[in-house]
């Protein structure tokens, strides 16, 4: 039975921080050197954003332009295309991607090209390449979201599901009063694990943000037993759904432990999915996160051009939580956080956050990056 209903806690209590890894190309290789998680979950594999090539289309005055089909052609002839965010931009993992030494890269919209062709040749170095295409077309903003909140229901979540209700309800209520013009629809996966009374449970999308609210007031957290949970079940069903061609994509993972051992494959599988859709993870670190969720929480953040966000202790609430591997970041609260997040990815730029909303900064930020010390080297950890 589910348990008894307790009067909602306001929003704006749980804290959070956020790290980009796109970012901090340096500090995310010295992070998986060090946790050598690699060679422990060899089906997760390594997304080295020290070597990124990043496409950026824009029209002839400058503006970005969103949704555009990027194609890269090696020199074998094989390609691979990706879509531009709304920011223009869109990047490319010469590893990952098996990006030839020398390849080409074109722009096409509705399926006519837009931008001549550009020949390219990879470098080998560490840090990352810019390519920018000048588009004969006319930059056009974004007008559609698609939102899909995927959440961990198991027992471990009971201490912060009902603030994670609150905070939830409030941001979905912003993000629609504040872009009145925005088509903007929200579904749902829930999940559990297997042998409890679902695995999952999908929510589809709706532009019916009550009826969306309603639906996430009705979850409880019970069940799970242990550490990990059916993760890779969850993201299955929610890259799955009808997404929107000409939306900004946004998937927000709420969770506190990793998939099983054996099925972090499939979870990979699933995250590649959302890559080749255009669709943002950005997972939400509850308490109890741990290494392996860490792991694969931030690569599935890099590999689709979003961002880490984790739950601190300094609202008081739930178990405690690991501090996160990360060297820099600010503390606000995360219903602000989130907004600010889905806001940057409908606008195509990064907003920070006020003064008067930093709760506590640690270490050395700087609009999303971390200032390095003289002595740091790329291979450090």
């Amino acid at each position: 039975m589910p348990p008894r209903p307790y009067p909602q806690p306001q929003s704006g209590i749980l804290t959070a921080g956020e790290h980009d890894d796109l970012l901090n190309p340096e500090l995310y290789a010295a992070y998986v050197n060090r946790s050598n998680l690699g060679q422990e979950i060899r089906t997760m594999p390594r997304v080295d954003t020290t070597r990124v090539v990043t496409v950026k289309v824009n029209d002839r005055s400058g503006q970005p332009i969103p949704f555009a089909d990027v194609v890269v052609t090696c020199s074998d002839g094989n390609s691979i295309t990706m879509a531009t965010q709304a920011d223009g931009s869109v990047v490319f993992f010469p590893g990952l991607d098996r990006l030839s030494e020398r390849i080409t890269i074109s722009a096409r919209k509705a399926g006519r090209t837009i931008a001549d062709a550009r020949t390219v040749l990879v470098s080998g170095a560490a840090g990352g390449q810019t390519v920018g295409l000048t588009a004969n077309h006319m930059a056009v903003k974004a007008t559609k979201l698609d939102l899909m909140l995927v959440v961990d229901t198991t027992g471990s979540m009971g201490d912060e599901i009902r603030y994670l209700q609150s905070e939830m309800r409030s941001i979905i209520a912003s993000i629609t009063a504040k872009h009145r013009d925005l088509d903007i629809r929200i579904g749902f996966v829930f999940y559990r694990d297997l042998g409890d009374d679902y695995v999952t449970r999908t929510i589809a999308f709706t532009r019916d943000v009550g009826a969306a609210q309603g639906s996430l007031a009705q979850q409880y957290a019970t069940g799970g037993g242990d550490y990990p949970e059916a993760m890779d079940q969850a993201l299955i069903r929610a890259v799955g759904q009808d997404w929107r061609p000409d939306a900004v994509k946004s998937l927000l993972l709420v969770a506190d432990a990793p998939p099983h051992d054996e099925l972090f494959g499939r979870t990979w599988q699933a995250a590649e999915v959302a890559r080749a859709k255009r669709i943002h993870i950005t997972p939400v670190a509850a308490s109890g996160v741990a290494d392996k969720a860490e792991y694969a929480m931030r690569a599935m953040a890099a590999a689709t051009q979003s961002r880490y966000l984790f739950l601190t202790d300094d609202s008081g609430v739930g178990n405690p939580h690991a501090p996160p591997a990360i060297d820099c970041y600010l503390v606000t609260k995360l219903d602000a956080l989130v907004r600010r997040v889905i806001d940057s990815q409908i606008s195509g730029r990064r907003i920070e956050p006020e003064d008067q909303e930093i709760i506590r900064s640690v270490g050395k930020y700087d609009a999303g990056k971390c200032i390095l010390p003289a002595d740091f080297k790329w291979q450090n950890g």
